[in-house]
């Protein structure tokens, strides 16, 4: 083999599944595994630019990867949560919430895109939800998490648009794995339907189906575990 493969999150429950997934399958012959609890030359935080600039680095100097997946997020953390009513809206988490699930993803594409093959077909793809759809509010609420996600969906189109310009062959996507039996969804899974909740591995072999399936035409678009897509 010789691309490579690059999963930033690994050590989360869908990250580490997509990495584990793709070794098993020998599709690429390198897998570079980067998350913020990992240490040296593995440890990335998509909140700190140098970070991402050094694991960029490291990838430069091997093969080129056509795959790339950002499999980082957050919904709560330290106690704090998704506002159930907007009198719960706090700047500061706001900004967390932002800095995590759009700018964070969108820093790890103005480094990795670079790196990414021209003129071969080549996937970046992030970790979104169907609940950053405006179109598909029904329910209101977690309006931290559902603004930073449809800001992420909107950096894609956008991503999508540019690097097409780069390479004609490149696909760049969104990807909602479900509701996954992770410590993301864990204070929240009671709600669940019973059937809905799929483990890592489940999850991350539908994802990486849908990757193998995506087309050039699909770049800029937001897909659900099914391949089916998610509206704006």
């Amino acid at each position: 083999m010789t691309g490579s493969a690059v999963v930033i999150g690994a050590s989360g429950g869908i990250g580490k599944a997509i990495a584990d997934a793709l070794d098993d399958e020998g599709s690429a012959g390198t897998v570079y595994r980067f998350a913020r609890s990992a240490t040296g030359a593995d440890q990335i935080d998509v909140t700190d630019e140098a970070s991402i600039v050094a694991a960029a680095a490291r990838v430069a100097a091997g093969a080129k990867p056509t795959l790339v997946i950002v499999a980082t997020g957050l919904l709560h953390e330290d106690g704090r949560g998704p506002e159930k009513a907007f009198a719960e809206l706090d700047a500061t988490w706001l900004a967390r919430q932002y800095a995590v699930n759009a700018i964070g993803p969108a820093l790890v594409a103005k480094h990795f895109l670079p790196l990414m093959p021209r003129g071969d077909r080549s996937v970046f793809a992030a970790l979104s939800a169907r609940i950053g759809s405006i179109g598909d509010n029904r329910l209101g609420g977690w309006y931290g998490y559902r603004a930073a996600k449809a800001a992420l969906n909107q950096l894609i189109r956008t991503l999508a648009i540019e690097e097409r310009r780069r390479n004609d062959r490149s696909i760049v996507v969104g990807l909602h794995p479900g509701t996954v039996d992770t410590a993301l969804s864990k204070p929240f899974q009671a709600n669940v339907r019973p059937g809905t909740l799929f483990t890592p591995d489940r999850a991350a072999m539908q994802l990486l189906d849908v990757v193998d399936g995506l087309k050039m035409t699909d770049s800029g678009k937001v897909f659900d575990h099914e391949g089916v897509e998610i509206i704006p």
